[in-house]
């Protein structure tokens, strides 16, 4: 990487967050981060956020409901009338909790469920509060307080009632299931007729800095996950400062996994053309080695036709004064690299990025 990107990066980290972080051929290994998402993958290994950290992240009132076990004004909260499909997971953790599909209304004005997803371990509590026996209700992963259960529920659906406070929750939208992770939890949506179901394939680009491309492509309606790694290469089992000697013949890379029935391949290269420079041979702006170069790692010969004629359509649409120098070869292994690089700019906004999505 190039002495302008580290100096750049060590001055914007090192002023900024006041912190010393150990700088490796030019990225910045970042500290330790408040930011913390839902990732499916990890989930059994969530550490819960300590209190401080949590006020920064939830409101006053979820924190109280949450934390301190206090309940939410009747009627006057998010999801109490909300009927649109989806999702309702913890709002601490991302831990999935209930569905759409088992909401109904109560008339209590709190959102009600007869049950939670499958899967789930919703903990329950002998509460003896306020002079009264109820059975208090906790997510397992995060220990949330939710709400309280009841035996006088729908008895055609087996006659309990979910009794759940909206600062408990998020709500995914049914659109938004599968990119931000829910993936699993769509089968009975898709039994319900209310989506099709998702057909999942998988691209490797490459486009220089995979910072600032992973950051474009997870966003793009239809990226179901997005992997940044190294591939194209002879070494196995690269690390990221044997791929930065350019001596690997990796480049860094995003593995993307979409939904082609909601996003195609074609209109994916679309994106790619967009967020990078393909004319530059093995460079983008100041990044400069043959791991920063424009490739196109097909999985199969239709995404080599596809790809093909993608490139073909760009290198002639005058978008670029210089003819496209993007590679198109076959998808060999792709290593995942390691932790700090995924997702590295949502963890650390404002980090640096020379992608930026041309009209």
């Amino acid at each position: 990487m190039s002495s302008i990107k580290i100096a750049g990066i060590a001055t914007v980290v090192l002023l900024a967050a006041g912190l010393v972080a150990m700088v490796r051929h030019g990225r910045v290994q970042p500290a330790e981060t408040s930011t913390f998402t839902f990732e499916p993958e990890t989930m059994n290994n969530f550490k819960k956020p300590n209190p401080a950290e949590l006020k920064k992240k939830l409101s006053a009132e979820q924190f109280g409901v949450t934390q301190q076990c206090g309940t939410e004004p009747a009627f006057r909260n998010a999801y109490w009338d909300n009927h649109k499909p989806g999702i309702y997971v913890d709002v601490v953790s991302g831990e999935p909790l209930f569905s759409s599909l088992d909401k109904f209304d109560s008339g209590t004005g709190w959102p009600s469920f007869t049950q939670p997803v499958k899967g789930t371990d919703i903990v329950e509590k002998k509460d003896s509060a306020f002079g009264m026996v109820r059975t208090e209700v906790r997510s397992k992963v995060a220990d949330s307080h939710l709400g309280h259960v009841f035996d006088d529920g729908p008895a055609d659906k087996g006659g309990l009632r979910y009794c759940i406070n909206s600062a408990s929750l998020k709500f995914i939208p049914l659109e938004e299931m599968d990119q931000a992770g829910y993936g699993r939890y769509l089968e009975p949506f898709v039994k319900a007729g209310l989506i099709k179901a998702p057909l999942h394939e998988t691209a490797v680009l490459a486009g220089g800095c995979f910072w600032g491309m992973e950051e474009i492509i997870r966003k793009i309606p239809g990226v179901i996950k997005t992997t940044v790694g190294y591939t194209g290469g002879t070494t196995a089992n690269p690390t990221y400062e044997d791929v930065c000697t350019g001596g690997t013949g990796h480049a860094e890379a995003i593995q993307v996994e979409f939904d082609s029935a909601r996003l195609s391949y074609e209109s994916l290269l679309d994106y790619f053309f967009r967020m990078h420079d393909p004319t530059t041979l093995n460079r983008q702006h100041n990044d400069v080695g043959t791991q920063y170069r424009s490739a196109i790692f097909y999985t199969s010969e239709a995404q080599k036709k596809t790809a093909e004629s993608v490139k073909a359509k760009w290198d002639k649409s005058g978008k670029f004064s210089r003819p496209i120098t993007t590679e198109i070869t076959a998808a060999s292994k792709f290593y995942s690299a390691e932790d700090y690089h995924q997702k590295y700019l949502a963890k650390n906004p404002g980090g640096y990025t020379c992608h930026v999505l041309r009209d």
